[in-house]
């Protein structure tokens, strides 16, 4: 929940930067366990009360999420050097998807890369900060 959390607050729209596999992955696991509670919940409403809420919630959530969704999507691609054209493989049918899906799994780069610095590795910076006011 605090990766999903971290995606939705601090980068709704963050473009920038790279993201872990663990925040891409969670991120996308929320997404589709909120689907389903959302589907369960709107059909059990539309029988029991004959209203139509299904696709209103579904509409906003998925309008709500769609923004962060994209940023997250970019920021994972970042991570493993590629630009966030690659967005744009998902259309090619069936083998743009699983060539996606395998992009996504991959691990990013160990190093530094044009897109900033891998979020994997340790911040010293507040260790060198230790001491400094004495």
């Amino acid at each position: 929940m605090k990766w999903f959390l971290k995606v939705l607050i601090d980068n709704y729209a963050n473009f920038s930067g790279r993201a872990r596999r663990k925040e891409y992955w969670m991120f996308a696991l929320f997404q589709i366990i909120i689907f389903i509670i959302i589907i369960f919940l709107g059909n059990f409403i539309n029988d029991l009360f004959d209203i139509e809420i299904f696709n209103i919630s579904f509409l906003i959530y998925f309008l709500a999420t769609l923004i962060p969704w994209f940023a997250v999507n970019v920021r994972r691609l970042h991570d493993t050097g590629k630009s966030g054209g690659y967005l744009f493989i998902n259309f090619i049918p069936l083998v743009g998807r699983i060539w996606y899906i395998v992009l996504m799994a991959s691990e990013g780069g160990i190093e530094a890369n044009k897109y900033g610095l891998n979020p994997k590795a340790p911040n010293f910076s507040e260790i060198e900060e230790i001491g400094k006011d004495l």
